[in-house]
């Protein structure tokens, strides 16, 4: 069933995290703050649905389809073979898709490269002298996730560097129990890469509750960037981009879908290297870890 989006006066949006999750990631504040910048010149507002899994977040396209609450939606957070795409235009809904969609998604993306950048963020650190890189992981299920991945290794490898990888949640609970993990290693990295700044926030925290200096001992380097990297002791070094930015490429992008144009992909700007002060040169010796 077809919604009317000439007249639906929302933009939905629906993310796969528990509710405490959320709360704690600045990142999806900053996007949907760019979101509604733009929505907001037509009276657009965004509607935000947290759900706990893929089948209660295609329920949802179903029931806003057929009850016309929305005009158009936002995909995010992609997975392999994602069956969203052609859900939605089954449906009817107008709608875009943030991230790197499969080819034949039949929706149009705002597009973001994470290999490059995590290439970059490896390279970095070995060029600082480490030689022992971690790297605490978001959802593995989530195709950036994977892209993320796919570039660290292929950096670790290529630039001899010892990889070791620890799942993560986004959340500062997983990003702290993997940063006690990974220092309580034989050989425990003298840098780790966190896939956000939660968990990098949380995961200083747990390297300073050990013992562990940062920067001395052991270099820490968020993936996103927020002010709260800039609020710690040491502020935290970042692979920064501009998310609100983002959130208002996808709110033009979405107009001109209701506007009936057929936009085409553009990308979002790739995340920069920032460095603060919890980032620096390889000791020449190994972190100290408790007892």
């Amino acid at each position: 069933m077809m919604t009317n989006s000439s007249t639906a006066r929302a933009v939905g949006i629906v993310l796969r995290r528990s509710p405490r999750q959320l709360a704690a990631e600045p990142f999806y504040g900053e996007l949907i703050g760019g979101l509604e910048e733009v929505l907001a010149t037509r009276g657009l507002q965004v509607l935000m649905q947290v759900v706990d899994g893929m089948p209660r977040e295609l329920e949802s396209y179903r029931r806003w389809a057929a009850n016309g609450a929305v005009g158009a939606v936002v995909l995010v957070d992609l997975v392999p073979a994602d069956p969203r795409p052609a859900l939605i235009v089954s449906l009817g809904l107008p709608g875009i898709i943030l991230g790197e969609p499969e080819p034949g998604s039949g929706l149009v993306a705002v597009r973001n490269d994470g290999y490059a950048p995590m290439v970059d963020a490896v390279s970095r650190l070995a060029s600082l002298g480490h030689s022992r890189i971690a790297r605490v992981t978001g959802p593995t299920a989530f195709m950036h996730t994977q892209d993320r991945t796919r570039g660290y290794l292929d950096a670790a490898a290529s630039l001899g560097v010892a990889a070791s990888l620890e799942v993560g949640d986004y959340s500062g609970e997983s990003g702290a129990d993997a940063t006690r993990r990974l220092l309580a290693a034989p050989a425990p990295p003298t840098a780790i890469i966190y896939d956000n700044d939660v968990m990098a926030i949380a995961g200083l925290e747990a390297a300073q509750g050990l013992g562990v200096v940062v920067p001395n001992a052991l270099s820490i380097l968020a993936w996103d960037d927020s002010q709260f990297c800039r609020l710690t002791t040491p502020p935290i070094s970042a692979m920064s981009h501009d998310v609100h930015t983002r959130g208002m490429l996808a709110g033009r992008m979405l107009l001109e879908v209701l506007d009936g144009e057929s936009p085409t992909d553009v990308i979002a700007e790739a995340p920069v290297f920032v460095a603060r002060g919890s980032t620096a040169p390889a000791a020449l010796v190994p972190p100290v870890t408790a007892a």
